[in-house]
């Protein structure tokens, strides 16, 4: 490698204040409106991030919520993807950069990382003027501030098509360690006359819409499959700016393997039109998380609060016929996550009543005693449980986030529960429904299909949706 430097960032005192104090107090007022914004709870051992990179004041609440993780629990290393907004050679580069200089102090580049990467052939390295683009540097001060030891593996993605990105990813998953994360810096949608992307009208309805077609990028990146993600980028149009870091990192983290399958979780969602009241031109911003499976599990502890949450309610309801929700004794932080479940009664080997929801609307503390109560008198199936009755089991499954996956071929039966949608058609199974029953993946599928009155060659239609996910059980 040639003679390197510390590269000083030209975006001091233009992206960001060029004083150290200053610069601290703004990154501290995003982290702690972060905190108001989303709540206090935070997964354990985050895999990756993607993180937006407009001026902090503008993004800097939103990025926040991935940078708590990084303050909590500083990485040994990170390997930041970003990418030149002007463009430039395809490819993926490593600057000739040995370290990067901000008003809060130096980061070290890794270079043995470095150089590992650029013997394989994927990587190339670039003089840093090439590339040096804000998609980096206004990571920079966040990183200084959080995980002020960490050393840094700066990346610029550039078009590299889908094999290099394959092998790129490849490279960068054995490389990963424990004490490594992974963050892809990109805003989402562009919307403007300044953006040249107008596919709706200035009005009332603008923020909604924004909204929905940012859940659609987010959604798809939800699936760890690069493919999928660039697709629906493709499809809809929406200008999100680092989709190359992103499609990046997906690769990468699906090349870990999944005998720890890796989900995103939506940190924080936000727009410069909300903040500035002006959708005349807006950018958004999302901060998403990446977590192994493990990291979702609930405690036996916090299963115990719920269990009994759940039996007190039921109780309630069998002895009044109110339906008044008992909340656990204590919501512990993993208790105030927001995550779908499912509450399932049963009597002996026979289903009382099941009622759930896919999507975390409310903190799983909350969501248990109200299903409870769905299922006990809400199950169309069944009629309410009476208040004579006894020998009723309650079993309470809560989900992971769902991942959308390319075909069949990616269900595991009794590891992954399926939600399927084609048309008006809608379903799901939970993953012990397989496991209890000894059903094969074909097996559950066509009881999938069944369930909603299709045939199951509606898994093969190219108009349908699947979507895989996990499900920590107990009762």
């Amino acid at each position: 490698m040639p003679a390197l430097g510390t590269h000083a960032s030209p975006y001091s005192g233009q992206w960001y204040p060029a004083d150290a104090a200053s610069l601290e107090r703004l990154a501290d007022s995003c982290l702690e409106a972060s905190a108001k914004r989303t709540g206090e709870a935070l997964l354990a051992d985050p895999a990756g991030f993607v993180v937006p990179h407009a001026g902090i004041a503008y993004s800097g609440t939103v990025a926040a919520a991935a940078y708590r993780y990084l303050l909590r629990k500083p990485p040994e290393r990170v390997f930041l993807l970003g990418f030149p907004h002007r463009g430039g050679a395809p490819g993926i580069w490593l600057p000739d950069a040995e370290a990067y200089q901000t008003p809060l102090g130096t980061t070290r580049v890794d270079l043995d990382a470095v150089r590992s990467l650029a013997e394989g052939g994927e990587f190339r390295l670039t003089p840093e003027d090439r590339v040096c683009d804000h998609s980096v540097e206004i990571q920079l001060p966040f990183l200084q501030r959080c995980a002020p030891g960490a050393r840094l593996v700066p990346i610029y993605v550039t078009r590299p098509g889908a094999e290099l990105r394959r092998a790129a990813a490849r490279r960068l998953a054995a490389m990963l360690g424990p004490g490594d994360v992974l963050i892809a810096s990109s805003d989402f949608t562009h919307y403007g006359r300044a953006f040249g992307f107008l596919p709706f009208p200035v009005d009332s309805k603008t923020g909604e819409r924004l909204r929905s077609l940012d859940a659609g990028a987010i959604e798809a990146a939800a699936s760890l499959d690069e493919e999928i993600f660039l697709a629906w980028l493709r499809e809809s149009g929406a200008t999100v700016c680092g989709a190359e870091p992103i499609a990046l990192l997906l690769a990468t983290l699906a090349a870990l393997g999944d005998s720890d399958e890796v989900f995103q979780e939506k940190l924080d969602y936000q727009t410069s039109g909300e903040i500035t009241d002006d959708f005349e031109h807006s950018v958004s911003y999302a901060a998403l998380g990446y977590f192994r499976h493990s990291s979702l599990a609930l405690t036996q502890q916090d299963q115990a609060l719920l269990l009994k949450s759940a039996r007190k309610t039921l109780e309630g309801y069998q002895r009044t016929g109110r339906r008044d929700a008992v909340p656990p004794e204590r919501v512990t932080p993993a208790l105030a996550r927001r995550a779908g479940l499912f509450v399932s009664l049963h009597k002996g080997r026979d289903l009382r009543g099941c009622v759930g929801r896919v999507t975390a609307e409310d903190s799983i503390a909350a969501s248990v005693p109200e299903m409870t109560l769905a299922a006990a008198s809400e199950d169309s199936r069944f009629p309410p449980v009476g208040a004579a009755e006894t020998g009723i089991q309650i079993e309470i499954s809560v989900l992971s986030p769902m991942k959308r996956v390319a075909s069949k071929e990616k269900i595991r039966a009794g590891t992954h529960g399926v939600l399927v949608e084609s048309g008006w058609h809608r379903g799901l199974l939970l993953p012990q429904v397989a496991s209890e029953r000894g059903w094969d993946t074909g097996q559950f599928l066509a009881a999938l299909a069944a369930k909603i009155g299709v045939r199951p060659e509606i898994f093969d239609a190219p108009e349908t949706r699947i979507y895989r996910f996990r499900a920590q059980v107990f009762h």
